[in-house]
């Protein structure tokens, strides 16, 4: 039996797939903008507009005391989260089966069904909601005192971005911390933006704000604390600092690292060490790094 060959078009070309047909119009208008070709083919190609359906949008505020939270990781986490009081629910019937939830649970939370668009109208077009969004209260943060039975802490000093501070949250459950300290001024306010990065990790550990650091770290010191500044310029190697079965990892803001006052407060300065030409990390991945290396040493 032959094959059957495609019949050639006026052009001369054989006749293709609707795919073939779209990169032959994508080659024609790079040619005809190269040659200087009519004002119609010299438009950059566009899609159909079956593709660019959701146009761009800002979003809205939220407002005084709510916080909208999105993302199929965050928003399960923060269901499953007791602590956390969820006022309202809105969700996409794709998003809705993604997320598994009991009949108990949708009961609780009598969610809203809506389309992509409605939810852009609140995040804006630019946030990865993935059809799902809840508006909340911040949760409360829990006090110094509550860490006597922790063995590791991980403490920000004035670490600003949310993207990176989500990133730190996730890495801190990932090895076992037990609470993250953070100040009261100059550091991210809960947001959508950084439990997004956080990808449910927000939900998953304990947070303490503080107005003064460095009487903070003092007194983790009397709860028998060994605190450690990460300083890509330490005197020390980290694992040379590790002591005691506590410690908290101290890490400064980029670009300006640890602010003198927490430099002349904690036990120690440490660097970690890295053989090759650059000698200092993001500050997400220097946080990730040390925490792995201080739960190594503590599970010994």
């Amino acid at each position: 039996m032959k094959d059957k060959k495609s019949s050639p078009d006026s052009s001369g070309s054989s006749t293709g797939t609707p795919k073939d047909s779209h990169y032959a119009r994508l080659r024609r208008q790079f040619r005809d903008q190269k040659s200087g070709g009519s004002e119609q083919n010299s438009q950059p190609y566009r899609q159909d507009n079956r593709f660019d359906r959701r146009k761009s949008v800002k979003g809205s505020p939220a407002e005084d005391g709510i916080i909208r939270l999105y993302g199929l990781h965050t928003v399960k986490a923060a269901i499953e989260n007791p602590r956390r009081r969820i006022f309202r629910m809105l969700v996409t019937k794709n998003a809705l089966a993604r997320l598994e939830l009991d009949d108990a649970t949708l009961a609780r939370l009598t969610p809203e069904m809506v389309e992509p668009r409605d939810i852009d109208a609140l995040t804006g077009s630019d946030a990865v909601h993935q059809g799902v969004l809840i508006e909340t209260a911040a949760l409360k943060p829990r006090k110094l005192q509550d860490l006597k039975e922790g063995r590791l802490l991980l403490i920000l000093d004035q670490v600003t971005d949310p993207h990176n501070v989500g990133a730190i949250l996730r890495s801190a459950v990932a090895f076992g911390a037990d609470a993250i300290i953070t100040t009261s001024r100059h550091s991210p306010q809960e947001s959508g933006v950084l439990a997004k990065s956080a990808s449910g990790a927000l939900e998953m550990i304990d947070q303490i704000e503080v107005r003064n650091l460095a009487e903070a770290i003092q007194e983790l010191h009397e709860l028998g604390y060994m605190t450690i500044g990460l300083d890509s310029e330490g005197p020390l190697e980290m694992e040379q600092t590790l002591k005691g079965n506590k410690v908290a990892l101290v890490l400064g803001a980029e670009g300006k690292g640890l602010r003198q006052k927490t430099r002349e407060t904690v036990n120690a300065l440490a660097r970690l060490d890295m053989p090759g030409a650059i000698k200092s990390l993001n500050v997400s991945n220097a946080a990730a790094i040390s925490l792995y290396a201080a739960q190594r040493f503590l599970s010994k």
